[in-house]
């Protein structure tokens, strides 16, 4: 069997949800994060407009970054509410409305950022990804990465519709490109909603919860802008980059 045919069939994904998860493939896959609604999509909002974009684990430790790091901007949200003394929610249609770039962007949500914080502590930390890069994300995995592991955020026990779109969208361009699905859950998923449009997740419970909270102009944002950054993103430690400053993010990492 030639080589190229033997990495051929070591060329695998899988698609698994929930933080904690990431311990299952750390040791042989390369990690991609998604949490659409909304923390990948506020990461990868800030990150592509040269905004240093920090995950934190809770409120006090966002604090005490702000503080480490003078005048940075406080997002999140816990259990869907804003912490006392943050400046905004996790809202990536609020942040393009701000042009204060140059203040870092400390994050915590519920899900999406004790993934991302999974994620950005493996040796070589994770890629993030959301509807706005996933085909940037694929890109960067195809021809570096024999094996891959995607994983949704969920929520409350759910894995929502919108991280299933996404991991579907991102597989499929992997099986596109010879990887072969892991197990058959991995292979429902793409082949349910691989071609479903971002809107098949106005079903989502993530989508009531904006509606009900009156935050649907997130969702509009994030059904707005679909495959529009051709950067993939990755955290690294506790700090997300993009395109080429991801490099000097693991260089930095490695001190």
């Amino acid at each position: 069997m030639s080589d190229l045919a033997r990495r051929g069939q070591e060329l695998r994904v899988a698609i698994d949800c929930f933080p904690g998860t990431t311990a299952r493939y750390a040791a042989d896959h390369r990690i991609v994060v998604v949490d659409v609604i909304r923390a990948t999509t506020l990461a990868v909002s800030a990150a592509i407009t040269g905004r240093r974009c920090i995950v934190a684990a809770g409120p006090d430790e966002a604090v005490a970054i702000r503080r480490q790091l003078g005048g940075a901007l406080l997002a999140g949200e816990l259990g869907g509410d804003m912490p006392s003394g943050f400046d905004m929610n996790n809202s990536p249609a609020d942040l393009e409305l701000r042009t204060d770039v140059e203040r870092p962007l400390v994050m915590v949500s519920s899900s999406g950022a004790p993934l991302m914080l999974e994620g950005g502590g493996l040796d070589d930390g994770a890629d993030v990804a959301c509807f706005r890069n996933f085909s940037a994300v694929a890109r960067e995995l195809i021809g570096n990465y024999d094996r891959v592991a995607i994983i949704g955020a969920g929520s409350r026990g759910e894995f929502r519709e919108e991280d299933q779109i996404c991991c579907a969208w991102l597989g499929g361009l992997l099986t596109d490109a010879g990887y072969m699905a892991e197990n058959d859950e991995t292979n429902r998923i793409i082949e349910r909603w691989r071609h479903a449009p971002a809107t098949a997740s106005e079903i989502s419970n993530s989508v009531g919860y904006l509606s009900k909270s009156g935050q649907l102009r997130d969702y509009d944002f994030i059904v707005d802008h679909i495959d529009d950054v051709d950067q993939a993103c990755s955290i690294v430690g506790n700090e997300v980059f993009a395109g080429p400053d991801t490099v000097r993010g693991v260089e930095a990492a490695a001190g």
